[in-house]
């Protein structure tokens, strides 16, 4: 009666922690959902989630199926991965390199996984930023490109790994801290700490202040997140990173974080590979382990629609 996709339902659910959230990351409808949902329960005899609270939560028995879920889907994949190196070759290249200075705090955990799934694939990984990926990755001298900056170019494609906010970080004591959010001309003022590439590659210039024509007072650049924070803190400027990269400093007291407009400014991340190796078992296994460790790492992000 219980099918593997209840299980992965009700995992959804939970970790998304509400049912839009988990149809998203289920890639369903929340209607969908809702009625497979409603489909268990009426063969269950018995409700699964308790509607009545906000968010919607998961009953007793839903939380004893969760505990199987917990026990089997684990196995599941384990077993899906062993089937996959049985059936493809064991053997491969895939090399990385990443567009985006915070992707170490989830991309080295996905790694570790892989590389003890995939043992006898040849991995390597490199920093872009002082060249230029995607025609690397055409050429042949990479596999794989993270990037949040889509380039549209022949014999490549761009699998969503997730949806992130990017959000402005300031010190408590800057004036901009009082705000919710802010508009492009709050910015004039400011010095602006930016990662060291180019200007069209820096998402808070052409997704927010070029659209406005506002340029900051000035520019700063550094390498590392964790100096960008330390000026930040100490009032030497502020600084456009993803949300899920300021987690570690939001309880520190200092850190206060402003949407980029009303609406925010959110952004996508990619795994881009050449279409040639679409259907390399090893390259899938890849994607499918950066978003599952994705998911399981950070905060604040949502599935890709």
């Amino acid at each position: 009666m219980l099918e593997i996709r209840h299980l992965e339902t009700l995992t959804a659910i939970r970790d998304g922690g509400s049912l839009q959230e988990a149809a998203e990351r289920l890639h369903v409808t929340q209607s969908a959902l809702s009625h497979q949902l409603r489909d268990l329960e009426v063969r269950l005899k018995t409700p699964l989630l308790n509607r009545r609270t906000r968010p919607a939560r998961l009953t007793t028995a839903g939380l004893r199926i969760l505990a199987v879920a917990d026990e089997v889907l684990p196995r599941i994949k384990s077993v899906e991965r062993e089937l996959q190196r049985l059936a493809a070759g064991r053997s491969g290249r895939l090399h990385l390199a990443i567009d985006c200075h915070s992707c170490f705090q989830w991309l080295m955990p996905a790694l570790d996984v892989f590389r003890h799934d995939w043992p006898e694939v040849e991995l390597d990984l490199s920093a872009a930023f002082s060249f230029a990926p995607l025609p690397a990755l055409v050429r042949g001298d990479l596999d794989v490109v993270i990037t949040s900056d889509p380039q549209p170019m022949d014999a490549v494609e761009y699998l969503p790994l997730f949806r992130y906010e990017l959000v402005l970080a300031v010190a408590a004591a800057n004036p901009l801290a009082q705000y919710k959010h802010i508009e492009p001309q709050q910015l004039a003022d400011q010095v602006l700490i930016t990662y060291p590439v180019e200007r069209q590659r820096l998402d808070i210039f052409t997704a927010f202040l070029d659209e406005a024509g506002v340029e900051p007072a000035a520019l700063r650049k550094a390498e590392l997140t964790p100096v960008i924070m330390q000026l930040v803190a100490s009032q030497r400027g502020v600084a456009a990173l993803p949300n899920w990269a300021l987690t570690e400093y939001l309880s520190q007291g200092w850190l206060r974080i402003c949407h980029l407009g009303d609406q925010g400014v959110w952004r996508m991340l990619y795994a881009t590979i050449r279409a040639e190796d679409m259907q390399a078992d090893y390259v899938q296994a890849f994607v499918k382990q950066a978003r599952e460790t994705c998911f399981t790492t950070l905060t604040g992000i949502k599935a890709a629609r």
